[in-house]
This record gives structure tokens, C-alpha cells and sequence, in this order.
């Protein structure tokens, strides 16, 4: 699914994360969907690092 896959998709951010986003596209020059895309490529791996809900293991172990 790398670059030319664009699926439309809705995210809601609260307000403050939203205009610190929006302020960091605008200093960059870029898009809030680059902004976001770089982010979760950014934080990825800390992210996965993070147990499942869905896994009692993990939480239990965690």
C-alpha cells in the first residue's frame, strides 16, 4: 500500500492537538495528511509497543 493508495478516511482530533497540527503544516508548507502520515511512520514502533486490548495475555503480562 505504499504512496498511490489515497482512501478517503475521517479523523477526529480535539481542538488543541488539531491546531497544533494545523500550525505545524502551515510552518512546513505541507499538508495535514503529510503532517499525520509522517507521524504515524514517526511513532509507529513505540505505538506497537503498546499491549492489546483484545489480548487478556498481554494485559495480564503487561
Amino acid at each position: 500500500m505504499a504512496g498511490s493508495d489515497k482512501r478517503k478516511q475521517s479523523l477526529y482530533f480535539p481542538e488543541d492537538m488539531l491546531k497544533e497540527i494545523q500550525a505545524e503544516a502551515a510552518r512546513q508548507d505541507r499538508s495535514l495528511s503529510w503532517i499525520v502520515q509522517k507521524a504515524w511512520k514517526i511513532a509507529r514502533s513505540e505505538i506497537q509497543k503498546y499491549p492489546s486490548i483484545n489480548d487478556p495475555d498481554e494485559v495480564a503480562n503487561g
